[in-house]
């Protein structure tokens, strides 16, 4: 064998040697292993994710929607398009009216006029009003969050400064900036169901790689302009066992940030408060909320009932909806009650 063949020999034998390898069992494992996320993230972690994760001047210097930029006119065709039954559910949490260790500022709600107290015939017209008082932020009331809820460093999303929210509201970033309502398409992350447990445990953390398994056993595809809904069956537990401390919540690890940005979620909520409670961050209590709020602009839906659109979900196997809600139209409000709607 002359030098020439020898070489081209040795080259062959390189080659098939290599796709043996990579046809391998093992090879194959390999390549399909999950990758895995920091589960030890620190302080030092949480201050480069607000730079690293930042959409801020992505839609003008000026800009106070955010993440919704993304639910173009398209995208509500498309959502609305998706619709194939007309079927409809409420992911509103029914209203708390009682004093409980998740609910120090119950929902007050007052009558007047109908027949309260009267004697004697009704008159020929009768009526009834009512009056509600609501401090909706917190761990019970379903609602929404939007920027001038949360700051960092002096800064809302889009650098906005803290001074712009006085006694009065929020001049910049309330949530008057969501009157025109959100209209898109929901994706339900159903983890108890891919734990195959009824409900995960107070302080169970929820890694990026648990939102991938979820994706791929129930066929999901993320898109820009979703909303993303994560259920840790807290109401399911609630409903089960009784209220307990909300210090204690399972929730959305720090890392699952930048999956989200990833994907360009226009969205975020969760039957909670999103965030694992406790978060594990020194100093800060809520890192998903901060990241999601200040740094990608991205407003939040919190408190969900997901229980009876999980059902519903699980009935027709498919984990994705039409999602709709109208936040109250109030001039500087930090956040607004909220009864989101999916249709499927």
């Amino acid at each position: 064998m002359n030098l020439r063949k020898a070489k081209l020999f040795a080259c062959c034998a390189v080659v098939m040697l290599a796709a043996s390898w990579f046809l391998s069992p093992r090879a194959v494992l390999l390549a399909q292993a999950p990758s895995t996320s920091n589960h030890n993230a620190t302080r030092e972690d949480f201050d480069q994710l607000m730079t690293q994760l930042s959409n801020w001047g992505r839609w003008g210097k000026d800009d106070q929607k955010g993440a919704v930029n993304l639910i173009t006119p398209a995208k509500r065709k498309q959502a609305l398009s998706s619709v194939k039954e007309g079927f409809s559910v409420s992911m509103e949490r029914n209203a708390e009216m009682e004093p409980a260790l998740d609910n120090q500022q119950p929902i007050v709600h007052k009558m007047a006029g109908g027949g309260r107290g009267r004697s004697g015939p009704p008159s020929d017209i009768g009526g009834a009003s009512d009056s509600f008082f609501i401090a909706y932020h917190g761990f019970v009331h379903t609602h929404m969050d939007t920027f001038c809820h949360r700051m960092y460093k002096g800064k809302m999303y889009n650098g906005m400064p803290a001074s712009a929210v006085t006694e009065t509201g929020c001049e910049m970033g309330s949530i008057i900036n969501f009157k025109d309502g959100i209209i898109t398409h929901g994706v339900l992350m159903d983890i108890p169901r891919l734990k195959g447990v009824d409900y995960l445990e107070p302080g169970t953390r929820i890694y990026p790689e648990d939102l991938d398994a979820w994706v791929k056993q129930a066929h999901l595809k993320i898109e820009p302009g979703d909303v993303v809904l994560i259920r840790t069956g807290r109401w399911a537990r609630r409903d089960a066992k009784g209220p307990w401390q909300t210090s204690e919540l399972a929730g959305l690890y720090i890392t699952c940030a930048k999956w989200l940005h990833q994907r360009d979620v226009a969205i975020l909520g969760s039957d909670a408060a999103e965030d694992v409670h406790p978060s594990g961050i020194e100093g800060i209590a809520e890192p998903i909320h901060a990241l999601v709020l200040v740094a990608m602009g991205m407003p939040i839906f919190d408190n969900l009932d997901l229980e009876a659109v999980s059902k519903e979900a699980a009935k027709r196997n498919r984990w994705d909806f039409l999602v709709t809600a109208s936040p109250i139209a109030v001039p500087g409000a930090t956040g607004s009650v909220l009864n989101p709607i999916a249709t499927f």
